[in-house]
């Protein structure tokens, strides 16, 4: 898989061209396409707002993978469930040869109240890491849960002049699996989604509280950053808090290590080509005010837009970690990472270029526009580590509510108008055909 992989990241450097892109002012979905999709419509919403009102936890998707096979089975598409836990996985083979195309939403749901007034706000709580919580659809996976269902209609509505193969991956946990379980889209790979048949590229979306409704933001390259936990633990020696000399204060070290850490992004990156993050969230240590303790635990996360800042950043926390605790008579170990480890989310520069004017055509002038990246993280990063892959934004912030006022993702008034689903199935449907239709001759030209 990684040479064939290799190959076609090569290949991929003639493959502007040679996909070409739609006429001006010509739309790459037919006029019966179109009106299919603005026929099923109303079907994507009520898929939507069904998930919404009963969403699940990661790794625990259960009703909506039923949901999901039934709907795959019905129209005819060879369906398998149960990977990565909950996944499903539609294939479905058009009438004629091509490339293969993987298609991919997520389904899972967090672990938050919701506080939106909808008629079809959720009322769910689950068990979550051992505590009870309520479950809300705060990031709009049940979005793109909708639009896949939709765009899988479509596709199979035309099988037979399907030139290629698609591959539909409704995608587990990709908020993370519950502690002690793996999940979500690095275990998908794991498990074989990449092949059999081997993919040839991969498009995804996710919809933005942020970006206005009926928009579609992107950027080439590294668009959302790598995500890498930590911990460092600081040993010293304990003592009575009115004699630290005594001791080797491990607090005092763990505070100029916190400080010294941030020399790292401020003094080590080149912010002017790339963001970085390096963020203590926790500090423990000590249980009273006159005890200088034995230990002190810190944890964080680190961010990068490139696979080689990823790793200058974790050589820098270990040598400034390490080499502070050391100066001050103390020792450091470090973890990194610790549970969370997501690549940089890459969208490959020659795919993107092909698929912008097809983004353009199909929604209109003015409404498709390149953002700078994200310091989130995303784990369909590990589906694009292995295939040419393209990842996007659709807007999802009502026209009239200002961007400073739309409440973030993962908070509890989390909110997304969903009039502009259609987009989503119109863009990702566009994208398919168009790399679909000028892969042959992609390949023709070398590939």
């Amino acid at each position: 898989m990684i040479r064939r992989a290799a190959a076609i990241f090569l290949s991929l450097a003639a493959m502007t061209a040679a996909l070409g892109a739609p006429a001006q002012g010509q739309s790459p979905l037919s006029s019966q396409l179109q009106a299919r999709i603005t026929a099923i419509e109303p079907k994507v919403v009520a898929w939507r707002r069904d998930i919404h009102q009963h969403p699940e936890l990661g790794n625990r998707e259960v009703r909506t993978a039923k949901l999901v096979a039934d709907h795959l089975r019905a129209l005819g598409i060879q369906v398998q469930t149960g990977v990565a836990h909950t996944g499903v996985v539609g294939l479905l083979r058009g009438g004629r040869p091509g490339p293969v195309v993987l298609l991919r939403a997520d389904m899972d749901a967090l672990p938050v109240t919701e506080r939106v007034n909808l008629p079809f706000a959720s009322k769910a709580k689950a068990t979550f890491n051992g505590a009870e919580v309520g479950v809300m659809h705060a990031c709009g996976h049940d979005t793109h849960v909708a639009i896949l269902m939709g765009v899988a209609e479509v596709l199979a509505g035309m099988k037979d002049q399907l030139p290629g193969t698609v591959k539909f991956v409704f995608q587990p946990a990709e908020e993370g699996p519950p502690q002690g379980e793996e999940g979500g889209a690095k275990l998908m790979v794991k498990e074989g989604v990449l092949a059999n048949p081997a993919v040839d590229a991969a498009f995804a979306l996710h919809i933005s509280a942020k970006q206005e409704v009926n928009g579609i933001y992107y950027k080439p390259g590294g668009t959302y950053a790598s995500s890498d936990d930590f911990r460092i633990t600081v040993k010293g020696k304990q003592t009575h808090g009115g004699y630290p000399w005594n001791g080797i204060d491990p607090i005092v070290t763990s505070a100029h290590i916190i400080t010294a850490l941030q020399t790292i992004v401020s003094r080590r990156m080149e912010l002017t080509s790339n963001a970085a993050v390096v963020t203590v969230g926790k500090i423990q240590g000590g249980v009273r005010s006159n005890i200088i303790p034995e230990q002190v635990e810190m944890i964080g996360t680190l961010r990068a837009l490139t696979p080689e800042d990823r790793t200058r950043i974790h050589d820098r926390v270990r040598q400034i970690a390490t080499s502070v605790a050391e100066s001050m008579g103390a020792t450091a170990e470090v973890q990194i990472p610790v549970t969370t480890e997501y690549p940089v989310t890459f969208n490959n520069e020659a795919l993107t270029a092909a698929m912008v004017p097809v983004l353009e055509a199909v929604a209109g002038p003015g409404r498709v526009r390149l953002v700078p990246a994200e310091t989130g993280a995303e784990d369909f990063s590990f589906i694009a580590q292995k295939v040419p892959s393209f990842y996007i934004q659709l807007g999802g912030r009502p026209a009239n509510v200002k961007e400073e006022d739309a409440a973030d993702h993962h908070t509890p008034d989390f909110y997304v108008d969903d009039s502009g689903l259609d987009l989503g199935v119109r863009a990702l449907t566009a994208m398919t055909l168009h790399f679909m239709r000028t892969r042959p001759a992609a390949r023709a030209a070398g590939q």
